[in-house]
């Protein structure tokens, strides 16, 4: 039997938890223990234990730990232990064994991830428990500067976030290496639940911006998430019209975004200026939704009084957006909404970056 099928085998069998036959073909094919022990499978580089405690196979673990001598720290080729797996995939007894056995708490895998973070992206409250009550640092960071506490508020669960500020009380004080606050991710991913214990129970500032100068507010509405962004306005007192550090507002996102029903809530809601222009390009939403090919946010941005006839910092037109996009229904909506007029040379400049005949074709 050639020795690539007969790894396979050994591999479904374990992923499948079928310990008898897995002990069964160990002694009868008379496969060196040695070899087995210490053997990577496939690109991944994992092993069987990888295998055993990513399918939550306690008694697979014990006999490749107990009798055939596996060490529970080896990893694969993204230095990811089987703790990470027993972590990541939930399984509180294969979890336990592996730390009974020596496992260590914080091991890091690629990207300087712990299992506790792996136990975080699941939501399972158990699992993150047994690990923190075994020693497991919350406070630690991965290479993008991340505890396991902005992963949570990510994921969405108000009882994780709950428990971590009662076993960590500060946790909440972190930033990512580019100035994202935990409320930041709960706004981005449009995690209510969790935004609203962060709020109650946390000290964040209004408006905390990032290393690009976004607030959660921007980040809620780029993303669509009108109830966080009422929240944030409401219970957090935050600014709808405060600029990142290319001077675009939420509106502009919005628009960038193509989230409609964000910019409608600005504009008609709230009574933002729907031609206002981002600092220092004077771009204005309607040159953000040509730009990037949103036929509807630019009809929508139409309704509510957007100017047509807008040049930004360099004299460009909404048309010129349009057609450096190459976004034909956009164009044709455009010069139908009266930019077809021959006293406006904006079609002229806009005609020299179009490439799709199509295109060419509207200004005839």
């Amino acid at each position: 039997m050639p020795e690539e099928h007969k790894h396979n085998q050994f591999i479904r069998l374990v992923q499948e938890g079928k310990t008898c036959l897995l002990i069964e073909k160990v002694q009868k094919e008379g496969v060196e223990q040695s070899k087995l022990k210490s053997k990577h499978f496939g690109k991944s580089g994992d092993t069987l234990l990888h295998y055993a405690a990513r399918h939550g196979h306690l008694d697979i673990l014990r006999f490749l730990t107990e009798m055939l001598g596996m060490d529970v720290e080896l990893f694969n080729c993204d230095y990811k232990r089987p703790l990470h797996e027993a972590a990541s995939m939930g399984h509180r007894e294969c979890l336990l064994y592996l730390l009974e056995k020596g496992a260590e708490i914080d091991c890091l895998k690629k990207a300087d991830w712990t299992p506790l973070m792996m136990a975080c992206t699941r939501k399972n409250l158990e699992v993150i428990r047994e690990l923190i009550e075994h020693g497991a640092n919350p406070q630690l960071k991965n290479k993008d500067g991340w505890n396991c506490f902005h992963i949570a508020s990510r994921e969405g669960d108000p009882g994780i976030i709950e428990y971590l500020l009662t076993v960590c009380p500060g946790i909440w004080m972190t930033q990512s290496k580019i100035g994202r606050t935990p409320l930041h991710t709960a706004a981005m991913h449009g995690c209510l639940s969790v935004m609203e214990v962060l709020l109650r129970k946390c000290m964040y500032e209004p408006d905390d911006r990032d290393s690009c100068g976004v607030t959660p507010f921007i980040d809620a509405i780029q993303n669509g998430h009108i109830d966080i962004a009422k929240r944030l306005l409401d219970i957090h007192k935050a600014s709808f019209t405060t600029m990142d550090t290319l001077g675009d507002q939420a509106l502009h996102k919005a628009a960038i975004t193509g989230q409609d029903e964000a910019i409608d809530f600005l504009v008609s809601d709230l009574g933002v200026n729907v031609n206002e222009r981002a600092t220092p390009i004077q771009l204005t939403a309607l040159h953000y939704a040509a730009k990037e090919g949103h036929l509807r946010t630019i009809s929508l941005l139409l309704s509510l009084g957007a100017d047509l006839h807008a040049r930004d910092g360099k004299q460009r037109s909404v048309l010129h957006m349009a057609c450096a996009g190459q976004h034909t229904s956009c164009v044709q909506l455009l010069l139908e909404s009266g930019l077809q007029d021959s006293s406006d040379t904006s079609g002229t400049f806009a005609q020299t970056l179009v490439r799709k005949p199509e295109i060419l074709q509207l200004f005839k």
